[in-house]
């Protein structure tokens, strides 16, 4: 028996998902909006070509189509879609010159700056001729080290609007951390920040700006976007001008527009890199603009003037996804700090300030709230707001129960999961369709998304678990990784496993709804016995118990099999009594299985986390087997493997 939903949509009929299948149904004999979102699901993977086609045109698009919609659709890795297409990225989010809000921007200090779409059209034509002006062009790479500032989104059109391809990291990211990523890609330019606020602190950039620049050869001009200080001391620095300085030299001007093949390079992505160096993931213009502006307009119901937030850094995924609101003619809300500072309304009382539409987070943000018994909804008017996404990591269910509850009762709740792989995400929400307790709500459109075995066998809804994985080409494909000549890397990142399908690494189940539950990784998940199971799930148990902040599950090779390793985070003051430790075995056993119950539970004061917020299950296990890490600068806090290297003693019982 399946639960009753946790919200139904009020309006489908009024959405922009419901009026693009009602066309498609009256243009192309597509399933009716009144037939539901699975049916038409089918329909875009069954006719692929025709849906993309059909959205390009539906979404105004601007750009030449060609005559070939998809090439080799039987070929996962050599099928190309829009062949003959000709686009520009930057392009089609500067359609508009209006003075609309396109940005607002507020940093810890609740100081706030906007700019309209004008603005917005005028800054990145200056920041084009001054890029111009030091020979960008074509095929050139330009990092940024930057905050999540406007000036960051107009140096990615400006460069994009070159031709040339944009890679960003964040501000705090350690030297190595940069060299690992922007090493590899050779930039030509290098754009950061004099410092930034975290935490009311003030941080300073320009001594690891210089020890970036004497250790890439290629970097033939860096600029300093005055973020903290007006008029930073660059003296010590090579080759280096403030940028305010530099584009006075510039009028704003009308922007001409490379237009790029559609699977020209827009940005290069990086990977964790915890198990090794980052893999330099490369995506196109064209993919890029159209999965977002399908998941903006149909599965998120994003529309003109909408303020958006995505709480996020310019390291993460979400951040392209976030700035990609413009297409749809968005508002972007963009704030950069720490989300509980000054206080844990910090970023509510933003959103609330500018009339929300959609707020977007990750799981661990709203564990968060809900571990400080923060109430959103009586402190801050949101009464604008009409959907919550999360990603980053599974959603479990009484997440959901604390959105309804402390947040809003009326709202959308989107879980959803994909990645830097594919720039997007394979399962996500719609407006049209409810929304049930603990899972996401449907695969996205377009995307042949299944769930199979080992073998590569489909399972059914409600039959168990499996790898997700996605079955036919997809225009998000990753256009290739930077230096992987022979496409041997790109091969065996996810083509590797089963041939001539996509296995993206997480395990996963379909419901009987059509919707999906993400159990974790593949490669993280546990083989007690040799039943697989999802760390998730032991998550998702165990963080119910009130003294527990959060944990972290590993599997331990142990006499010939694999035994399940428990690591619990406790709220102050707590210490991890055999009555606790009876208490989270006891939960563990009744809400999940005995096979999840671990062999061994342990205190810890820290869990080491990727700087997008993920658990590294995989390097707190390789720790325990006495493996070396390999990347330590893809971590937030690295020091927390410390607290799992000196505990054999209590492990070896």
């Amino acid at each position: 028996m399946t639960e009753k939903p946790q919200w139904i949509p009020s309006n489908a009929e009024k959405t922009q998902l419901y009026s693009f299948m009602n066309e498609a149904a009256e243009k192309l004999h597509a399933p009716k909006a009144e037939e539901g979102y699975q049916p038409f699901w089918q329909w875009s993977i069954d006719k692929m070509e025709d849906f993309w086609s059909f959205f390009w045109d539906w979404a105004g698009i601007e750009g030449e189509k060609g005559n070939i919609t998809l090439e080799n659709p039987g070929e996962m890795r050599g099928s190309q879609f829009f062949v003959n297409g000709r686009i520009n990225y930057a392009q089609n989010l500067l359609k508009k010159r209006d003075d609309d809000k396109a940005i607002i921007f507020r940093n810890e200090k609740g100081e706030e700056r906007t700019l309209t779409y004008k603005k917005l059209y005028d800054e990145v034509s200056k920041w084009q001729q001054l890029l111009k002006a030091e020979g960008v062009g074509f095929g050139d790479r330009v990092a940024g080290y930057l905050p999540n500032l406007p000036e960051t989104i107009i140096a990615h059109l400006a460069v994009s609007s070159l031709g040339a391809i944009w890679s960003s990291a964040s501000p705090d990211f350690g030297v190595q951390g940069v060299l690992d990523r922007f090493g590899q890609i050779e930039p030509k330019v290098l754009i950061a920040a004099d410092a930034y606020y975290y935490s009311g602190k003030r941080v300073d950039c320009l001594q690891k700006v210089k020890d970036v620049q004497e250790q890439i050869p290629s970097l033939q001009k860096t600029f300093i976007v005055p973020f903290v200080d007006g008029n930073p001391s660059l003296q010590d620095l090579k080759d280096t001008a403030l940028v305010t300085q530099a584009l006075g030299e510039f009028q704003a001007e009308d922007i001409e527009f490379e237009q790029v093949p559609f699977n020209h390079p827009l940005v290069i992505m990086f990977s964790s890199g915890t198990t090794g160096a980052p893999k330099c993931i490369v995506h196109g213009h064209g993919g890029t603009l159209l999965q977002h502006v399908k998941e903006h307009r149909l599965q998120c119901n994003i529309g003109k003037g909408d303020p958006i937030f995505y709480f996020t850094t310019c390291g993460w995924m979400m951040w392209n996804w976030l700035v990609t609101g413009l297409a749809s003619g968005a508002t972007l809300l963009l704030f950069d700090g720490n989300p509980f500072y000054p206080n844990r309304m910090a970023l509510w009382d933003f959103v609330s300030a500018h009339d929300g539409v959609l707020f977007g987070t990750s799981a661990k943000y709203i564990d968060a709230l809900k571990s400080r018994n923060v109430r959103p909804k009586d402190k801050a008017d949101l009464s604008a707001l009409k959907i919550i996404t999360s990603t980053g990591s599974p959603l479990v269910h009484e997440s959901f129960d604390y959105i309804y509850d402390a947040i809003k009762e009326d709202v959308h709740i989107a879980s959803i999961s994909g990645g830097t792989d594919i720039i997007s995400c394979f399962v996500i929400g719609n407006p049209i369709s409810p929304v049930s307790r603990g899972e996401i709500q449907c695969a996205g459109l377009g995307y042949a998304i299944d769930v199979c075995d080992s073998e590569g066998k489909p399972i059914g809804a409600g039959a168990g678990s499996g790898e997700l994985v996605c079955t036919r080409p997809f225009p998000c494909m990753p256009v290739s990784f930077w230096g992987d000549e022979d496409g041997s890397r790109y091969k065996k990142a996810y083509f590797s496993k089963f041939d001539n399908i996509w296995c993206h690494g997480d395990w996963i189940e379909r419901t009987y709804n059509n919707g999906f539950v993400i159990h974790g990784r593949s490669d993280a998940t546990l083989n007690p016995g040799g039943v697989r199971i999802g760390t998730a799930e032991i998550y998702r148990q165990v963080e119910q118990i009130p003294q527990v902040l959060e944990s972290i599950a590993v599997g331990q090779d142990w006499n010939g099999d694999v035994r399940v390793l428990l690591f619990v985070v406790l709220e102050e003051n707590t210490t991890l009594a055999d009555e606790l430790s009876r208490e989270i075995k006891s939960r563990i056993r009744k809400g999940a299985s005995p096979r999840h119950v671990p062999a061994k539970i342990m205190q810890v004061s820290d869990i080491p986390r990727t700087k997008s917020g993920k658990m590294t299950e995989l390097a707190v296990k390789d720790v325990l087997h006495g493996r070396p890490i390999q990347n330590k600068e893809a971590l937030a806090n690295p020091e927390a493997l410390d607290l799992y290297k000196d505990i054999d003693k209590l492990i070896s019982a």
